[in-house]
């Protein structure tokens, strides 16, 4: 006998072929930001110097890389209490992908513009702004997942509430690094590599555990 169908169940999608895509966009995002740095041509007889003038582009790539990072690493933890997704979920994951896959350019800007004074001030307002939007977006998955009874139902309340604290706090810190970016915009970067760091941190407090009933 064929069971009757449960119409009030929320339709929704399996998240393997979303991770999956994400992580290879997260990859190759990651892996442009190496091909932006080099060296002019002809300094092969000062290389160490020419080496040495490339800093802009070192400190521009070890920020979006960390950033990059922060985001995966954020994103994992994500999908990881994910029951399914719906297709408004996997809309704003499409989103988020086109914040991250974006960063190489203002990566580039930044790196070749740091000697400039109008035009750093462009190159980090830019880059800081889209720095914020890459976070913006996993926190707006992240509570749209809550929200949308997306996750696992035995993942704890208060688990749930760490990891939307844990999402939340640097997006104000961002918003103050883009505008002390307009007045000291190497320092401006520098804080965007700090804030990338202690979003890394790893997300010790929250723990896959049975909810109590």
């Amino acid at each position: 006998m064929t069971e009757p169908k449960d119409t009030n169940r929320a339709p929704g999608y399996r998240t393997g072929r979303m991770n999956a895509f994400s992580d290879g966009v997260f990859a190759i995002a990651i892996t442009l930001l190496i091909l932006e740095i080099a060296v002019p041509a002809g300094s092969g007889d000062d290389l160490l110097s020419a080496l040495g003038d490339q800093w802009p582009s070192y400190l521009a790539y070890f920020v979006s890389f960390a950033t990059i990072g922060a985001v995966w690493f954020a994103h994992t933890v994500i999908t990881e209490y994910l029951d399914h997704a719906d297709s408004v979920l996997i809309r704003l994951n499409l989103l988020l992908l086109l914040v991250v896959s974006f960063l190489p350019f203002p990566t580039k800007l930044l790196a070749e513009y740091v000697h400039e004074a109008d035009a750093e001030r462009v190159a980090a307002t830019v880059y800081g702004i889209n720095l914020l939007l890459a976070i913006l977006m996993v926190s707006v998955t992240w509570r749209y997942a809550v929200r949308g009874h997306l996750v696992k139902p035995d993942m704890a309340d208060e688990d749930v509430k760490t990891l939307t604290k844990r999402l939340t706090p640097t997006l104000g810190l961002y918003v103050v690094m883009i505008l002390l970016g307009l007045f000291l915009p190497l320092a401006a970067v520098v804080g965007y590599l700090a804030l990338a760091l202690f979003i890394l941190i790893p997300f010790s407090a929250i723990r896959h555990r049975p909810s109590e009933a």
